[in-house]
């Protein structure tokens, strides 16, 4: 379980783009960069998200840390951490020095918002886990997200949908399907080898960012 942990965290690193996806149907799908880099200062596996539209590079709408990881219980996840005050880092995937400043006090796990994950013969696929309970609010109104992705070598393809929780109604996401993400830069070789060597040597189980799983 451990190599596929390895596995996931060097896939995950790296910068995806849906030029092509965008414009080629303008109306549905607005052209998207999703870059995530490793923090070595945190624990092993967290990674730096930016997810931000082309036109506005540094001006991110979400900004995360994600980390997978092993749970004892509920095997390969990724767990979702909220940045306090995420303005201060708006930019610092490309910018290692505003990166570094990043600490493990800065992060809120968001209960209910890690993703499971299945490994496959092409790579990874995982959804949001089951409950209901990643909550977000758009507009002045709270939803709960329902959320799978699949990733490969050559890209990821990601869908999020909004829905009630009262009345299960379909409030916002994609009518039009996934968004496909081409992977334009690798950041693997950003990986510390310390976490590699902790990963291996750890039986497989590793906690979150101050957080027991």
């Amino acid at each position: 379980m451990n190599e596929a942990l390895i596995r996931l965290i060097r896939s995950l690193s790296a910068s995806f783009s849906n030029q092509e996806q965008a414009f080629e149907n303008p109306p549905l799908y607005g052209n998207i960069l999703v870059r995530l880099r490793p923090l070595p200062q945190l624990d092993p596996g967290s990674l730096l998200l930016e997810q931000a539209y082309a036109i506005a590079s540094n001006e991110p709408y979400r900004v995360r840390v994600l980390q997978p990881t092993i749970s004892p219980t509920r095997g390969l996840m990724i767990l979702n951490y909220s940045i306090r005050d995420d303005q201060r880092f708006w930019g610092s995937v490309e910018d290692p020095q505003r990166r570094s400043q990043l600490t493990a006090a800065d992060l809120t796990l968001l209960e209910g918002c890690s993703y499971q994950v299945q490994q496959t013969a092409e790579g990874f696929c995982g959804e949001v886990e089951p409950g209901c309970q990643c909550l977000v609010t758009r507009r002045g109104k709270t939803s709960y997200l329902v959320s799978s992705f699949e990733l490969t070598d050559e890209g990821m393809s990601t869908i999020d949908r909004g829905y009630d929780p009262a009345t299960h109604e379909h409030l916002w996401g994609s009518i039009a399907g996934p968004f496909q993400f081409k992977r334009t830069d690798d950041h693997s070789a950003e990986i510390p080898d310390h976490w590699i060597t902790d990963l291996k040597n750890n039986g497989g189980t590793v906690t979150g960012n101050g957080e027991d799983r």
